[in-house]
């Protein structure tokens, strides 16, 4: 099947035919990859077990506790019918074995573990299909563009808006494209509300590139249309109830062996939304170490040629986050407890949400993807032909990283800090390829300015400000914003940032783009003009969370 080119693509496909695409190509053989991945899981795990009998029992035995306790205290509809026989008849075999002799319990007990891994395996491996993938990208151009502009269905469908002035995706397109055709792409944005899989999707697409093989949470499945879609484009399915040694080890050997086929892959490194609204400052490490292991793979299995792995952060940049209201408050009661209680008064009523949904869908504001520099697995930049440099830009061999005494080595606690490395260059590339909006501004000047009024209380007692307490005079509102401003700027200049082009913008102006903007979604906006023009905070959960996104990068040193 040859693939069209969308009219609202920046780019050609680098590869029109989706079959000869990797994430295509593991489809075609499924039953041989799985069958693959689960010898190559069993294998592994046994490793780490250093291939210990007893290790292996009581892993097992671990796995049958955690995965009962699941059951019973977390439950979902989705579910497989068989789970309680299953794990009813793990247990009965695993009684029976430990009442053998040594030799015949660990050959029990490899059968048990083989079962274990191959409904793991069955569990997790997704599928792609080439006329699902078709329509899809045909189809999310035109509900992105419903979502984000106020046109008629007859417009649309006439192509007379011009979704890419709503939709912007920033970075070196150019160099991405090459670097895609040279290596494998990770992938690793910024996650902040539940869009973020769609326009990434899009953005991907519209640059050219072959689809993303990425992890969607078991739970997201339920849904006939909406699991119909992920089942069939490659989507692998992530249970994060379970927390078994054995299930998250397989989880881990299928990332790395569809990355090692040369699967461009997404992973939101943050695990799950950013409740707090802040940009990711602390990475899951399980997902990352795969591609760590993956690069060390190829440099074995591909001696002569071996392929790279770039890492591709992302910044997603919304004025306004759908989930904002109950993100926030998510993370207040996580790290607040007994201090943090909801005003029943939040909660809108039926009338208010459909306004709100009426708001969402005839909205014209602009979403910011904003690609940063390509990396190689422990955070080095690389040049537009693969090749990895340090900070001086001299070149590196990234072979040498992994070698000892010539030879590859596997040595998982170097690994490991591999991983960590890995982790604290997304975070910092994070901040230098985000891109600043008017919203983030103002909501940081208002909440800070608040804040330096009531120096004495802490964030919680800064939230349940009385309403009139919450007024900010305009002149010194406008002087804290240019003050920003010009900060914001100068950094973007020297590359620490990037900044949305209306952040030049004459203050008065940027002022009024970002009210305009942060009150189109909410029902109660965070911050809003008075008659007698003065800024008035009259949300402050949303405030704190719209100011959160310029956090960790000590703006606040400027009050």
């Amino acid at each position: 099947m040859k693939l069209s080119q969308n009219k609202y693509a920046l780019y050609p496909p680098l590869e029109p035919k989706v079959e000869k695409w990797a994430i295509s190509q593991i489809s075609q053989n499924l039953t041989q990859f799985k069958q693959h991945f689960a010898d190559r899981s069993q294998q592994h795990i046994l490793s780490l077990l250093n291939n210990d009998p007893k290790k292996l029992h009581d892993e097992l035995a671990k796995a049958l506790y955690l995965e009962r306790l699941r059951m019973k205290v977390e439950p979902w509809s989705n579910d497989p019918r068989d789970e309680k026989p299953f794990w009813g008849k793990v247990n009965e075999d695993l009684v029976d074995s430990s009442q053998l002799k040594p030799l015949e319990t660990f050959q029990a007990d490899q059968e048990i573990f083989q079962r274990i891994i191959n409904r793991d395996v069955d569990e997790i491996v997704g599928y792609f299909s080439p006329n699902t993938y078709k329509i899809a990208t045909s189809s999310v151009p035109h509900i992105v563009a419903r979502l984000l502009n106020t046109v008629s269905t007859r417009r649309l469908m006439a192509g007379e808006i011009d979704l890419n002035s709503r939709l912007k995706i920033t970075g070196d397109l150019d160099n991405i494209r090459q670097l895609s055709q040279k290596g494998t792409i990770l992938l690793t944005p910024t996650h902040f509300s539940n869009l973020d899989s769609l326009l990434v999707g899009w953005a991907v697409s519209s640059i050219g590139l072959p689809a993303l093989l990425y992890g969607g949470g078991l739970n997201l499945f339920k849904g006939i249309v909406f699991s119909y879609f992920m089942e069939r484009l490659g989507a692998y399915k992530v249970d994060r109830r379970k927390k078994n040694f054995i299930y998250i080890e397989t989880l881990k050997m299928y990332s790395q062996l569809t990355l090692q086929a040369g699967c461009h892959s997404l992973f939101f490194p943050g695990g799950t939304r950013s409740r707090s609204g802040q940009i990711e400052n602390h990475l899951k490490l399980g997902l990352l170490s795969s591609a760590i292991e993956a690069q060390r793979r190829n440099f074995i299995e591909q001696p002569n040629d071996p392929k790279k792995i770039f890492v591709l952060p992302l910044a997603i940049n919304y004025h306004f986050t759908l989930e904002a209201s109950s993100l926030i408050d998510e993370h207040l009661k996580r790290s607040g407890k007994e201090r943090y209680f909801i005003d029943r008064d939040q909660f809108p009523g039926i009338l208010k949400t459909a306004k709100f949904l009426n708001k969402i869908i005839s909205t014209e504001s602009e979403i910011i993807l904003s690609f940063g520099e390509p990396m190689d697995i422990l955070g080095n930049p690389v040049d537009s032909d693969g090749n990895s440099h340090d900070q001086r830009n001299q070149a590196i061999d990234l072979k040498q990283y992994f070698t000892h005494n010539n030879q590859i080595t596997t040595d998982y606690q170097r690994d490991s800090e591999y991983t960590k490395i890995l982790a604290n260059n997304i975070i910092k590339a994070f901040h230098r390829c985000n891109t600043v909006l008017s919203s983030h501004i103002i909501a940081f000047a208002a909440y800070q300015l608040l804040l330096r009024k009531n120096p004495s209380l802490d964030t919680f007692g800064m939230l349940r400000l009385p309403d009139d307490a919450t007024n900010i005079p305009y002149n010194v509102f406008e002087q804290t914003v240019q003050l920003l401003q010009t900060e914001l700027i100068c950094r973007a200049q020297d590359k620490q940032l990037n900044i949305a082009t209306h952040v030049t913008l004459p203050v008065a102006e940027l002022i009024q783009h970002a009210l305009k903007n942060l009150g189109i979604y909410h029902s109660t906006p965070p911050i809003a003009q008075t008659r007698e023009g003065d800024i008035h905070a009259q949300n402050m959960n949303l405030l704190y969370y719209y100011h959160n996104r310029l956090m960790g990068y000590e703006l606040e040193t400027l009050f």
